[in-house]
């Protein structure tokens, strides 16, 4: 059938089909007052199965309200989160993620460690202080309770998920969404990061697959505080525990890792395309 269409008109019945659809998605857009040429090319392709559908089953109010959510996301996802090249719908996408931030004494630093959105409390720990800016002399031990340089509050594993999420989709990187020159992310909660990541991961049309996160610290210790993390994350992202997993390890008293002057993280997830048919 598709073969004898094509040699009746002279043209592919997948290119008719779709300049059929980008013409009802100007129709509706035009019913609603809505001037297409506001839209970038993600939000219009958003807007082209509401069209398609309504061609098939007819008005509804549900398509007006819809398509209003969907100039409304269009509103929240900045511009260099919504590229010019479609964002492809593959079944099954993979992201990486890498974050490393400077651990030095409280006071220099001005906020405490914080991973996976918990507070690391800690003992006071053996520093080395390599400058000698604490102690007097270059590299030497200095006791002192710990906190993260950052521009924001430096968590590295909601950091690095944030840029898993971005990676996965094919986005800029999280330091180009959230410039650290930006005031407004001056000692700000990263948990606004990952919101931000989620709204974008649906906004694409994707859940998560799995998290799996390898923390890189030599102190202190966190395994009391992984359970809290996985917490977090499984709120943050909309998904179950047993899809998210946190693991811990030190890093062989090797380098600046090793003398407790940074923490690191990489983080692996698989984002999943989500069955319209099933979306809640």
């Amino acid at each position: 059938m598709q073969h004898y269409f094509e040699r009746s008109i002279g043209v592919p019945q997948s290119t008719m089909t779709m300049t059929l659809t980008n013409f009802l998605t100007l129709v509706l857009l035009l019913e609603m007052g809505i001037p297409s040429q506001s839209f970038t090319a993600s939000s219009f392709l958003s807007l082209r199965g509401l069209a398609l559908n309504k061609a098939i089953h007819g008005s509804s109010p549900l398509y007006a309200a819809d398509a209003a959510t969907a100039v409304e996301e269009e509103e929240e996802i900045s511009s260099i989160l919504r590229p010019s090249y479609p964002i492809e719908p593959i079944p099954l996408r993979i992201g990486h993620g890498f974050d490393i931030h400077r651990m030095v004494p409280f006071e220099e630093a001005g906020q405490p460690v914080v991973i996976g959105g918990v507070v690391i409390d800690h003992e006071d720990q053996k520093w080395l202080d390599v400058e000698g800016k604490y102690t007097g002399t270059p590299n030497t031990i200095h006791k002192t309770q710990l906190g993260v340089l950052a521009h924001s509050d430096g968590d590295v594993i909601y950091h690095s998920l944030v840029d898993a999420i971005f990676g996965a989709l094919t986005l800029p990187d999280i330091g180009q969404v959230f410039q650290d020159t930006d005031p407004r992310w001056k000692g700000c909660d990263s948990s606004k990061f990952m919101e931000h990541a989620y709204k974008v991961m649906t906004y694409y049309g994707y859940k998560i697959g799995n998290v799996d996160v390898t923390l890189i610290l030599e102190r202190p210790k966190v395994a009391g505080f992984k359970p809290r993390m996985k917490e977090n994350i499984v709120r943050l992202l909309g998904t179950t525990e047993g899809r998210v997993n946190i693991k811990a390890r030190t890093h062989e008293k090797v380098d600046s890792v090793g003398e407790l002057r940074s923490l690191s993280c990489h983080v692996v997830v698989t984002l999943e395309k989500v069955d319209e048919g099933k979306k809640e």
